[in-house]
């Protein structure tokens, strides 16, 4: 929630100032002081409605969530796009038009967030390569997390991801968390999940909640609850770990942590990783499923080898794309880091929850390969 907290007010504050500025970058246009006759009422309540009009539009065909992310960018390159003639203008003595400021802002802007959508809303594969001392057999690993039913794509577009990602040949399929959220309908709930049954590994799909997964909403507004998302996965064959350990093929371990949000927003219990490590084979691989990259430090003195999380979104916005580690709410955000023998890596997700861009990263599912190191 501390999180949460810290983003909303962000947010607000800037959107605030987005608003504002953007007011008076319109001010200076030609055909705003044509229009107002350079009277400052009259401008005011131009440019005001002008921003409101835009940030209007724009909710309308994408939302007001997407809207504010429009018009903070073109505030930040607006911005950004002063700086630069302010400095050209001092260089050369050469004044510019404002004319020119907003079509240069409003070209970047444009092209930052159509390069965001692309990135969002199309399937990258990202691939790891990891050694180990411990007995065993070349693993590979497919995981994916965030996938968000119904944000970029459907069931039936869920179902092609997963064919791809059946092609890699992986020995199993890890699901970190988030799998759907409150604007996922039952019906590509359901869908989804038997496409997930259909993928084909050696040892099966195993899956984690998230905090999106058990919904925000009531279940009635839904019309779905995390009972029924677990009720069709396990129907469909999937295995769902809640703080959980498995043996798989009496070579590795899979440790299925409970979500962070268990502890956090809803008052349950979530096991230690000493508690869920304590019984276990050491010698043995140990691969722990934790949605939140937010335990990194017990998780490296418990001495499990591989730690796999999503829920950052790969940090989703540039510039803001560390804010989650610089207040304390995650321990990574994205790609791969190792504290003592502990590999941990947080996956960008597959998909999105209701921003429809990615300005700092990209949507991708995740190969892991990991070979007994012979050296």
């Amino acid at each position: 929630m501390k999180l949460w907290f810290i983003i909303m007010h962000t947010v607000l504050i800037t959107t605030g100032c987005a608003f504002i500025y953007l007011s008076t970058r319109f001010a200076k246009l030609s055909f705003v002081n044509y229009l107002s006759k350079s009277k400052f009422l009259s401008k005011f309540a131009i440019c005001v409605g002008m921003v409101l009009a835009l940030f209007g539009i724009i909710s309308f065909a994408i939302g007001y969530i997407n809207a504010i992310v429009c018009i903070i960018y073109l505030s930040l390159i607006w911005i950004f796009t002063d700086i630069v003639f302010y400095i050209i203008k001092k260089l050369t003595q050469k004044d510019f038009s404002y004319n020119l400021t907003g079509v240069i802002a409003s070209v970047l802007t444009i092209s930052a967030l159509s390069a965001g959508w692309y990135l969002n809303h199309n399937v990258w594969q990202t691939t790891y390569s990891l050694t180990t001392q411990k007995e065993l057999p070349d693993l590979r690993i497919a995981m994916f997390a965030d996938s968000h039913i119904g944000t970029t794509f459907n069931a039936d577009t869920f179902a092609k991801h997963l064919k791809n990602i059946e092609k890699q040949n992986p020995d199993l399929l890890l699901v970190i968390g988030d799998y759907v959220d409150d604007d996922t309908t039952k019906e590509n709930m359901i869908k989804s999940s038997e496409h997930l049954g259909k993928i084909k590994t050696k040892y099966g799909v195993f899956f984690v909640m998230g905090n999106h997964d058990k919904g925000y909403r009531s279940s009635l507004k839904r019309g779905w609850s995390e009972y029924d998302v677990i009720s069709e996965l396990k129907k469909n064959g999937v295995n769902i770990l809640r703080d959980e350990t498995i043996l798989i093929d009496n070579s590795f371990y899979l440790i299925g942590r409970k979500d962070a949000s268990e502890r956090v927003e809803r008052l349950r219990k979530r096991k230690s990783m000493d508690e869920l490590t304590t019984s276990l084979d050491k010698s043995k691989y140990m691969i722990v499923l934790d949605h939140q990259p937010a335990d990194y430090q017990n998780q490296a003195q418990s001495g499990v080898d591989l730690v796999l999380s999503g829920h950052t979104h790969g940090g989703q916005l540039f510039p803001f794309n560390k804010i989650g580690k610089l207040i304390g709410a995650n321990d990574f955000i994205y790609g791969t880091t190792k504290i003592n023998k502990t590999n941990f890596i947080v996956t960008s997700g597959i998909s999105n929850w209701a921003i429809k861009f990615k300005t700092g990263t990209k949507s991708e599912f995740v190969i892991i390969d990991i070979k007994k190191d012979t050296d």
